[in-house]
């Protein structure tokens, strides 16, 4: 579970940017996920309590936005979810396409108290 080894990092991020920025408290962190990123978004959600565990953000709330991997079809050129038509575009039946999203990371935001 590499979800673990992630977390941990965004916890290490999120204390410098208290640091930084003169924060003591943290109320919500945010991230958004891609559905075709590496990481699974109840795993990330399951480890972490375990990674903020006796940190200044054991009491923060996480919250995950999963975002939609979306591709243009090279084909036809209109734009579709992949994960619901199996990379497959509903318009025209190709599965030439070009990913314009949904393998992202990141943290959206955090929000202080």
């Amino acid at each position: 579970m590499h979800e673990l080894g992630v977390v941990m990092e965004v916890i290490k991020v999120v204390e410098q940017t208290m640091r930084e920025n003169n924060l003591t408290q943290v109320d919500t962190i945010v991230l958004q996920i891609g559905e075709l990123s590496s990481m699974i978004p109840h795993y990330v959600k399951d480890c972490y309590p375990a990674c903020v565990d006796g940190t200044s953000l054991e009491k923060t709330k996480l919250e995950i936005e999963v975002l939609s991997a979306n591709a243009m079809c090279k084909q036809c050129n209109k734009v579709y979810p992949v994960v619901i038509n199996k990379g497959v575009c509903p318009h025209c039946s190709s599965d030439a396409k070009e990913l314009l999203g949904g393998r992202e990371f990141f943290i959206k935001e955090i929000v202080a108290c």
